[in-house]
């Protein structure tokens, strides 16, 4: 039966360029949307760009703009680069639109009707000379904890602490660099703890989330929902809120509401907008990064709950992007923009290899260039492209470009390769992209072991028709391992539906042969990668990283003095409190390691990487109480992000955890 499902990615904010990191969620969701539209299903793919806040009114003053002339740009240069990676949208809008304001007020009104808005007053840092009130990332000054300058407001990129802008010292406005002052002012909230109980049913149901976001997501049950602060104060670049005074609607209220004003705008229908989005008549899944789960698991279904509209059927969430196991760097040269990249590669490579790495859980996707390079030539080229071209360009020249019947041997091994559909559709389906690019891979191993067992280059001078058995046999392989691959490469899968004279290549014709067709002259299909354009990329983007921080001083960190001690000044900078672990479980490829959840009570839950295997197992380690320095800076590691440390003494199995000696409570700081 037909499906009709309503797919969104999440917004890229105005402020910046398209990266890879954007490339990844784009191509994730443009995959399983051509694969949605390959199976029959009705499926329309909507993104927008995410255009209001503080960041995007100081970028166009700081340039001479308005900001509607800014966003209109950044908009027109975010779609092009992410349709250059052949991301294929149904509609690409944006949030400073009449759709999204109407929808906006329409949500917040109901929301305010049914009493699921409060109202206080909150203390807030203001400037006076801007006449404004500050963000915590437009307030600089030095670290409270470490004493680095011209740190932002809520953290540190040194020490990696976590403060109130109040505990700055010597705190300025990051515009125009005046101290601020401590001002109070209304705030509007939602109230999320209305809907705890909805909210917990919802992310429980079905496969709506996959493991690991569910676990993340129960952690803000532990404590129990606190309500959402949905109001900034102007000047802001946003919508007025209705019935108020010199207030807007917070960014991430109307942000995720661009879903709908962007579905609105491409239907420019009422009744097939509330299809989906009232009526349940089709789905709506979401593909969001593992950093915005809070707002799309928590604020976004509940605003949908408490204003009568659909909630998300599924919310597919993903890691970060790193390189070589670290965070993208620009000092590197791999933080690398979508621009910069086509310039010297094939963005469909790039597609390739994203998805040659992509699981369905939440982990971060490491890339390595030199694991790039390997596998599109080996597996892409050599391997997929390949089997193609050595049959496809002289010797089918000298059989008239004609195919033949398949042979008996042909049609078995074509129904070999036909087996594994369901496998590599329900893969396909489930996101697991990884399995799916193996499973083609292994596939093409296998024809052209058939191909080089025959040699058809040589079978030609002496047996031409057994030659065409095999061309014949070959190119039908190759028909159904470029249609499992269309999802990945559209624009090679098209090639090849012209080499092969077809109208269409999708699961619908995967098993129809080809046979008794003359097929067209061979193109072309792809190049292999060349290390000197990997080199040259990495080194544009350094050269424009450094470029852009000329003259910007180094932030200076002190090192330990030569005699190995340290003063009492630097020892009250390390944070020693007591951790609850809530949650332990083995690490897969580490030897020594356990991923531990441990709670620090204000401080939250941190997600720490141990080397504690051989002395604990996990289920041991469950409700005990241990000493963790919960202010070190986080560290990106091979299995993912590790935010404080678990100390301990001795090695191996005698190794043994830093416990309180008393009765504590997590979170309790250690003197």
């Amino acid at each position: 039966m037909t499906k009709k499902i309503l797919v969104t990615s999440a917004l890229p904010y105005a402020n910046g360029s398209i990266h890879l990191g954007h490339i990844l969620e784009a191509v994730q969701t443009d995959i399983w949307v051509r694969f949605q539209k390959l199976i029959g299903n009705e499926c329309h793919f909507f993104c927008a760009d995410d255009t209001h806040g503080t960041p995007i009114m100081i970028a166009a003053k700081k340039l001479g703009k308005s900001p509607e002339d800014l966003i209109q740009e950044v908009q027109k240069e975010h779609y092009r680069d992410l349709t250059a990676f052949h991301v294929a949208y149904d509609n690409y809008y944006t949030t400073n639109s009449e759709e999204n304001r109407k929808y906006s007020e329409e949500i917040y009104l109901e929301l305010k009707s049914k009493g699921h808005i409060a109202s206080r007053n909150i203390e807030q840092s203001y400037c006076e000379h801007d006449a404004m009130f500050l963000p915590d990332r437009f307030i600089k000054g030095t670290c409270p904890k470490c004493g680095a300058k011209d740190q932002y407001g809520d953290s540190c990129e040194v020490c990696g602490s976590s403060y109130s802008p109040k505990d700055l010292k010597d705190s300025y406005c990051a515009i125009c660099s005046t101290k601020p002052v401590l001002k109070e002012s209304k705030h509007l909230f939602f109230k999320l703890q209305d809907f705890q109980t909805q909210l917990k049913t919802w992310m429980e149901e079905g496969n709506r989330l996959n493991e690991g976001a569910q676990k993340k997501l129960q952690e803000w049950f532990h404590s129990g929902l606190q309500e959402w602060d949905i109001s900034r104060d102007g000047p802001y670049f946003g919508f007025a809120i209705p019935g108020e005074e010199n207030k807007y609607f917070y960014v991430w209220l109307d942000a995720p509401i661009g879903y709908m004003a962007s579905s609105m705008n491409y239907f420019k229908d009422e009744k097939k907008f509330n299809e989906y989005w009232r009526d349940g008549k089709g789905e709506i899944v979401h593909f969001v990064g593992k950093d915005i789960l809070y707002f799309h698991g928590l604020f976004w279904p509940a605003m949908l709950m408490g204003a009568g509209y659909k909630t998300p059927e599924q919310l597919n969430v993903h890691g970060f992007l790193t390189v070589n196991g670290e965070k993208m760097s620009k000092s590197r040269g791999t933080f690398i923009n979508a621009s910069t990249f086509i310039k010297y590669l094939d963005p469909e490579h790039f597609r390739f290899y994203l998805a040659c790495r992509l699981g369905n859980g939440m982990e971060d996707v490491d890339i390595s260039f030199d694991d790039f390079v390997s596998r599109v030539n080996s597996d892409l080229i050599g391997n997929l492209v390949n089997l193609v071209s050595r049959v496809s360009t002289g010797i089918l020249d000298k059989l008239e470009r004609r195919l033949g019947k398949l042979s008996p041997e042909g049609k078995e091994l074509v129904s070999e390769l036909l087996s594994r559909k369901d496998e590599i559709l329900d893969s396909y389906q489930s996101r697991n992209y990884s399995k799916v690019m193996r499973e083609i891979t292994s596939l093409g191993d296998k024809v052209n072991k058939y191909v080089n067992d025959y040699a058809p280059w040589v079978l030609i001078k002496t047996d031409p028709e057994k030659a065409r058995d095999v061309v014949t046999t070959s190119s039908n392989c190759a028909k159904i391992l470029f249609t499992y691959l269309a999802p990945v490469m559209p624009s090679l899968s098209d090639e090849i539906k012209k080499l092969y004279q077809l109208d269409k290549l999708d699961f619908g014709n995967i098993g129809e042969f080809l046979e008794d067709v003359t097929l067209s002259n061979y193109v072309m299909l792809s190049k292999r990668v060349e290390e000197k354009n990997i080199q040259a990329m990495i080194q544009e983007t350094k050269e424009a990283f450094e470029k852009a921080n000329a003259g910007v001083p180094k932030v200076e960190v002190k090192e330990i003095s030569e005699s190995g001690t340290i003063t009492i000044d630097e020892l009250t900078k390390v944070e020693l409190r007591v951790g609850l672990i809530v949650e332990a479980n083995l690490v897969e490829g580490a030897d020594k390691l356990l991923n531990v959840k441990v709670d620090l009570g204000e401080k939250g839950i941190k997600n720490v990487f141990a080397g504690i295997k051989s002395a604990y197992s996990p289920e041991k380690l469950l409700g005990k109480k241990v000493v963790v320095v919960s202010n070190l800076k986080p560290r990106q590691m091979k299995f993912g992000l590790s935010e404080a440390m678990l100390l301990a003494s001795g090695k191996d199995a005698s190794l043994s955890l830093f416990v309180p000696d008393r009765e504590a409570n997590p979170g309790d700081l250690l003197k």
